[in-house]
């Protein structure tokens, strides 16, 4: 295969040539893949340019390449490309103005399962939420496994991906927006007036929100739980607490 050609999908570009030309393009980045050992040459110069654009670096073995790349020539560096364009924050809080809305918003704590950060966007959508924010790192990002859970909610959803969860949660709280952590230990969820600006966090799925991040939080939720097990999966637990927040802003 042509080095400079996509791989079997579109969602990984191979070779040295292709991910730097996929650089000079300007597309929207997942992450940069280099096997290690290779941050020497080209593949120094790729990292430096991923970097300046702000994109994920991650040192891989070589095997995980290979996997990826199904035996192609991958020089030992890959890119995988996001499946949608990212928002940013402010592009969040302008839509809810401009519907003259309280902002409804939607942090997802290291959610790494693609398919329940999907599930969460399409429920988002269903429930209007104006958008859906996410780390840059220690979280699924926009990729094209998202994109089929979210059965086309990227194409009305805005997600922002940003650097540091608690400095915007503080840029939030600063636009009178209240911070709602789902967790253990908190308030039931139908008892708990979600008027006005809503942020609500979503922990990932082993952990749930975590120590730091539930510290920044306004007020903290839970669902209670009767049976043997608990927790229930992070994008049941979002799409439950997303309709009160929807049903609260309907009465």
């Amino acid at each position: 295969m042509p080095e400079n050609e996509l791989f079997n999908n579109d969602e990984i570009v191979i070779g040295r040539n292709a991910v730097t030309e996929l650089l000079k393009s300007g597309r929207e980045i997942e992450c940069l893949l280099i096997a290690k050992g290779e941050l020497t040459g080209s593949a120094a110069k790729i990292t430096a340019i991923a970097r300046d654009r702000g994109i994920v670096v991650k040192s891989v073995d070589r095997k995980k390449l290979d996997l990826l790349s199904a035996g192609a020539n991958h020089q030992g560096v890959a890119a995988r490309v996001c499946a949608h364009k990212y928002s940013t924050v402010e592009d969040i809080l302008e839509l809810a103005k401009s519907k003259k809305e309280a902002p409804f918003i939607i942090i997802c704590d290291e959610i790494e399962d693609s398919r329940n950060l999907g599930a969460i966007i399409r429920t988002a959508e269903a429930c209007g939420v104006h958008g859906v924010i996410i780390p840059k790192r220690r979280s699924a990002g926009l990729n094209f496994a998202v994109a089929k859970t979210a059965s086309g909610a990227l194409e009305y959803v805005k997600v922002a991906r940003v650097s540091n969860l608690s400095s915007t949660i503080d840029r939030l709280k600063k636009e009178n927006i209240w911070i709602y952590a789902a967790d253990m230990d908190g308030q039931l969820w139908s008892k708990t007036d979600f008027s006005g600006g809503a942020a609500l966090v979503i922990g990932s799925e082993g952990r749930g929100v975590s120590k730091h991040i539930k510290s920044c939080c306004d007020v903290t939720v839970s669902l209670p739980m009767r049976g043997k097990i608990n927790s229930l999966n992070a994008s049941v637990a979002a799409g439950i607490i997303m309709y009160e927040i929807a049903r609260q802003r309907l009465d």
